[in-house]
């Protein structure tokens, strides 16, 4: 049996990556390998920490100007990149090397790009009185939230709902598939 090796990018508190970890916690055919972040105070890293996965913290330069995280995830035989909450562009000589799933708060291509994560997306769905907002799972590329779609998911967005509660129902969406749809892109490849 092949065994799939993930590693999971994530810039903030880490309950998507907490998730992917849980799912694949049981799984002999996949490893969440490591988690890697651009924020030394992330919560995402106790969450690793917490389920034994290796974390490693790297710098702007180390990311971008360097092939040294590409290096070490080759010589980790990392089959996936999966973007959990990750707010940089990714670099090219990442995306020539592997393949990276991203997770989008909303239904792209409305409201993808630069500046387009979190509550900013939530906000702006409800201050242009979208009726449904959802996720996006996606190949990456070099472009924010530009790759090809790979799965969407949507959910119901009412006059009353605040950001926060557009918030809450883009979480359950994301942890209900986001790691299903992982293991089906592992799957095919």
């Amino acid at each position: 049996m092949e065994i799939k090796r993930i590693a999971i990018f994530a810039s903030g508190s880490g309950t998507n990556a907490q998730n992917i970890i849980e799912y694949f916690s049981d799984n002999e055919s996949v490893i969440i390998d490591s988690l890697w972040s651009n924020n030394a105070n992330a919560y995402a890293l106790k969450r690793a920490e917490k389920h034994n996965v290796e974390a490693f913290v790297f710098t702007r330069e180390q990311f971008t100007k360097t092939n040294e995280i590409v290096e070490t995830l080759r010589n980790r035989k990392v089959d996936l990149i999966v973007l959990a909450g990750f707010l940089w562009l990714i670099p090219d000589n990442l995306i020539q090397n592997f393949k990276l799933v991203n997770i989008h708060p909303a239904l792209l291509p409305q409201y993808g790009g630069k500046g387009m994560y979190g509550m900013n997306v939530h906000k702006a769905v409800v201050e242009n009185k979208e009726n449904e907002s959802g996720i996006s799972i996606h190949y990456v590329n070099e472009k924010y939230d530009d790759g090809e779609l790979i799965f969407q998911a949507t959910c119901q967005v009412v006059e009353t709902d605040t950001p926060e509660m557009v918030a809450q129902k883009i979480h359950e969406l994301e942890h209900k598939h986001f790691p299903a749809v992982i293991e089906k892109v592992l799957q095919s490849s």
